[in-house]
């Protein structure tokens, strides 16, 4: 069974740094596909920023150029740096690592980003 695990988060003051990792708990896996998803309170949940293994990367709007993604090769791992941190991007934040169609969620990470 694959289990994906997040790890990396925390509480940073606004403007700060903070870098998400994700990872399957058994090093045999590896994936098509590895994406970055966050709910904050109330809302539903978005997605943040994804990378294929043939490297395709895309970001939502609200974090393009503030957040970046990058896997590990043969893609094993994936990390979300996330820069110039806000208020607004409080949330917890969800692996997702797919061995199409297949699709394997983590249990989140709390990033709280203080003002």
């Amino acid at each position: 069974q694959v289990q994906v695990v997040e790890s990396g988060g925390g509480t940073v003051q606004a403007g700060g740094s903070l870098r998400l990792s994700c990872a399957s708990s058994r090093k045999a896996f590896t994936f098509d596909v590895m994406a970055w998803y966050r709910q904050a309170p109330g809302e539903q949940r978005e997605l943040v920023a994804s990378i294929t293994s043939r490297g395709t990367i895309n970001y939502a709007d609200s974090v393009k150029g503030r957040f970046t993604i990058s896997g590990e090769y043969p893609m094993k791992r994936a990390y979300l740096q996330m820069n110039d941190l806000a208020p607004e991007d409080t949330a917890v934040y969800y692996c997702k690592a797919s061995i199409l169609p297949r699709h394997y969620w983590g249990q989140g990470t709390q990033v709280t980003v203080s003002s």
